[in-house]
């Protein structure tokens, strides 16, 4: 008797341990979920990063991180099709890179330039207050391109 009840508590905890994997994978960000998903043909949805570098002098790292909070990280928070991002800095180089990952590419190009401008002028207005610069970006661009999962 004890044999069959240990038999069957066993498998109600794999169960119970399966549900809670479930519920854990279906409440994370609702496109990290869909890009796992196979299409009908067999492919998988590619999910896209947005690779940017930016001149960040050393003086100027804790400035940039800050214009990043105030800026474009809770504006990059509300938009559809947005995963998560990477600010790396680089001390030989003296360049901070970001990495956006996107569900697609559609979602990210969908973005109007003018909203995304306006973020670009939040985030030199919050630069510029933190530097002490008084006019253009403290952290000009260097690169920017794409990276696609292989």
């Amino acid at each position: 008797m004890s044999r069959l009840w240990y038999s069957g508590f066993s498998k109600f905890v794999r169960f119970i341990l399966l549900l809670g994997m479930t519920l854990v994978l279906l409440s994370s960000h609702p496109g990290a979920v869909h890009a796992a998903f196979a299409e009908p043909d067999g492919s998988y949805d590619v999910v896209v990063v947005e690779h940017l570098r930016l001149k960040v002098p050393a003086e100027g790292r804790q400035a940039w991180l800050e214009a990043e909070r105030g800026s474009w990280e809770p504006w990059l928070a509300q938009q559809d099709g947005f995963l998560d991002r990477q600010l790396l800095w680089d001390p030989a180089t003296e360049e901070g890179t970001l990495l956006i990952r996107w569900v697609d590419r559609e979602h990210w190009k969908a973005i109007p330039p003018q909203a995304v401008q306006a973020v670009q002028e939040r985030f030199e207005q919050l630069a510029q207050a933190a530097t002490g610069q008084s006019q253009g970006n403290p952290f000009p661009l260097v690169f920017e391109g794409e990276l696609l999962l292989p």
